[in-house]
């Protein structure tokens, strides 16, 4: 057996990948992904260069899982992190946002208009119509806001 696979290299390396990708499919939650992309792209350079040695492949095979399991987490790290339970709540979006208020706060409740709908919102302090306001959380269905600092960011209908 060991005579087969030292003649033809390229296959054991594509074999491996392919097995390590099948695993992966079965669910290692990304552990082995990127060792079977890894033994696939070595697998292609023995074939394609087959003077490769097998010293030479165990190197290249290490150092293409590590730099690609690298790659992959600085890639991960840079995106937009969401919490479970912001997944599915639109709400939550809005923090942020600035708006008017549509009438004067009325025992700390009055209500603003973000994109094409019209939101409740509560405030801490009293508010007259017109104030502009930012999103600051979210309480069920209703939008906790302050006065905004003034910075002109306003979008009109929340857009």
């Amino acid at each position: 057996m060991i005579e087969l696979i030292s003649a033809q290299p390229a296959w054991f390396w594509l074999c491996l990948g392919g097995l390590l990708l099948i695993a992966e499919l079965l669910g290692t939650g990304g552990y082995l992904l990127w060792s079977g992309i890894a033994a696939v792209a070595v697998g292609l350079l023995t074939w394609l260069l087959p003077f490769l040695g097998w010293e030479w492949q165990g190197i290249l095979f290490a150092v293409l899982t590590v730099v690609s399991a690298v790659l992959w987490r600085k890639w991960l790290s840079g995106r937009k992190k969401t919490t479970a339970d912001d997944v599915n709540q639109i709400s939550h979006q809005l923090v942020g946002f600035k708006a008017r208020l549509l009438t004067d706060t009325e025992e700390g409740y009055s209500r603003i208009r973000l994109a094409d709908g019209s939101w409740r919102v509560y405030s801490d302090v009293p508010l007259s119509v017109n104030t502009e306001v930012v999103v600051v959380a979210v309480d069920g269905i209703t939008l906790k806001v302050k006065p905004s600092d003034g910075d002109n960011n306003y979008a009109p209908n929340g857009q």
